[in-house]
C-alpha cells in the first residue's frame, strides 16, 4: 500500500496558530464510528470558523495531488476535524469507511487526512508529546505495518478502508486534524 505523505503543508506559525485555538475550543469527547466507547480516548475540539477555512483550504488545495496519487477521482470531503490526545490518549485499531445507518457519510469516505499540528519528540528532539505514532496495517492485521512518526505540518493520507490506530501518547499533548475525501 501507498502512503501520501508531505510535509509544511502547514508552516509552524500556522500549526502555533491552529493549536492556540483548539486551547480557546470546546472539547468534548470524540466519537467512534462503532460500540467500542473503550476503543478510543481523545477530545474532538470546536474551532473558530476562520481557523477552519483557512485548514480546509490547505487540504483542497491538495485534492488533484492525493487524487493523482491514488488514481481515484474525489469530489468532496467530509469537514475538517481537529483532535486533542493527551497523556493517556488513544484510538485503538479501526477503519474509517463504513456502512453505518447511524453515520452515513462513514460509507463515502475513500482517503483518510492526517494533518499533524505538532511534533512528536520521536520525529524531533523538541516535540510536544512522546508516544502517539500513526500505525497503518496495509495488509489487515498482519504483523506487518507502517508507523508514521507526528512531524508538524506533515500531511498523510491513506485508503479509508486501511486498518489503523494510534498508539497511545506516552507524555504531553497530540494534536492533528483528520478529515476524509469522498470519491
Amino acid at each position: 500500500m501507498d502512503v501520501f505523505t508531505v510535509a509544511d503543508v502547514l508552516d509552524a506559525d500556522r500549526c502555533r496558530w491552529v493549536r492556540a485555538a483548539m486551547d480557546a475550543g470546546a472539547c468534548e469527547t470524540a466519537e467512534v464510528l462503532d460500540d467500542r466507547r473503550d476503543g478510543r480516548r481523545a477530545m474532538d475540539v470546536d474551532v473558530s470558523d476562520d481557523v477552519i477555512t483557512v485548514v480546509e483550504s490547505c487540504l483542497d488545495a491538495r485534492r488533484d495531488e492525493i487524487a493523482a496519487f491514488f488514481d481515484t477521482a474525489l469530489c468532496g470531503r467530509e469537514g475538517a476535524g481537529f483532535l486533542r490526545y493527551e497523556t493517556g490518549g488513544f484510538y485503538g485499531l479501526h477503519v474509517d469507511r463504513a456502512d453505518m445507518p447511524s453515520w452515513p457519510d462513514a460509507a463515502r469516505r475513500a482517503i483518510t487526512i492526517v494533518l499533524f499540528l505538532n511534533s512528536s519528540r520521536d520525529a524531533n528532539a523538541s516535540g510536544e508529546f512522546s508516544g502517539g505514532c500513526l500505525r497503518l496495517f496495509p495488509d489487515g492485521l498482519t504483523d506487518a505495518h507502517i508507523d508514521i512518526v507526528p512531524t508538524e505540518g506533515t500531511l498523510v493520507a491513506f485508503p479509508s478502508c486501511t486498518t489503523h490506530e494510534v498508539m497511545p501518547v506516552t507524555d504531553g499533548c497530540r494534536d492533528a486534524v483528520v478529515d476524509w475525501f469522498y470519491a
